[in-house]
């Protein structure tokens, strides 16, 4: 009892209680998550990310652990960007494509994470490596003209999948993977592939140039076909009618001034048999 008489004893043992209850509390903020561990087995995580849990409505705050015993580690609960290094891919058609990516993941379960590669610095490293892989091998299969079409997301789609089956292993989530750049180095492979790339795009439009001859020519050869399928049943119902038509169309077309049409001279007997309806007209 004496020593709660004495103000020195009374203070130190309020800093001691003080010292002590600063040691077992700790503060999470809403972009973080942590693991608490005790002689580096994992006992439990505080405020892990989870996906339906809005900003504000997750266990982030003021916490407490064993002094001495527990340790916390704080893990981000944002989205991180992932760099990869720039690559040199050679396509299928033998060029050396110079590619950047990069990617952004985020951890989504810190028990995993601290089990496997412990940091999150041994994430980045170890889903850098594999981006790279990733990328070589997608890009390796295809040509540089795909990689400048449309196929580009699908190619994109890919490397994220291939990303993803590594990510989980660590308790990451790749939420996206973007190309940068992917260019051929300046100089003569860069010329040469304009170049090849002028040829194809040629013999594409000659080939299409080709096939439209080819149906125009169809087209019109169904028509003529029409047509003399239409003069074929005329005949039929009206032959003298019908002579009588193709007669004067043939006289139109033969006398008619002008368009480049009609104007070589004949010489023609009246009792010729190309004008024999001048020569039934009454």
């Amino acid at each position: 009892m004496s020593m709660f008489k004495n103000p020195i004893a009374i203070g130190a043992v309020a800093v001691g209680l003080a010292l002590l209850g600063s040691m077992s509390a700790y503060t999470i903020p809403e972009t973080k998550q942590a693991i608490v561990t005790s002689y580096g087995k994992v006992k439990y995580p505080v405020n892990q990310y989870q996906k339906d849990k809005p900003f504000g409505s997750t266990n982030a705050g003021l916490h407490f652990r064993i002094p001495f015993i527990d340790q916390v580690q704080y893990i981000d609960k944002r989205v991180l960007n992932l760099q990869m290094e720039p690559q040199e891919v050679l396509s299928t058609d033998q060029l050396q494509v110079q590619v950047d990516a990069f990617a952004r993941f985020r951890i989504i379960d810190p028990v995993k994470m601290f089990k496997t590669l412990r940091t999150e610095d041994s994430v980045i490293l170890r889903l850098g490596e594999t981006l790279g892989s990733s990328v070589r091998n997608e890009l390796g299969k295809r040509s540089f003209a795909t990689m400048l079409s449309a196929e580009r997301g699908q190619i994109m789609a890919n490397i994220q999948k291939q990303l993803n089956l590594e990510a989980a292993r660590y308790g990451a989530e790749v939420i996206d993977v973007r190309i940068k750049r992917a260019d051929l180095p300046q100089g003569t492979p860069l010329e040469s592939a304009y170049g090849r790339m002028r040829s194809a795009r040629e013999q594409e439009r000659a080939t299409i140039e080709a096939e439209g001859r080819k149906e125009a020519q169809i087209i019109r050869a169904d028509a003529e076909a029409e047509a003399a399928r239409v003069y074929a049943e005329s005949y039929g119902k009206d032959p003298e009618f019908y002579d009588f038509y193709r007669a004067m169309e043939s006289y139109r077309t033969t006398f008619r001034q002008g368009e480049g049409q009609g104007e070589t001279n004949f010489v023609l007997s009246p009792n010729s048999d190309y004008l024999r309806k001048f020569q039934n007209a009454q």
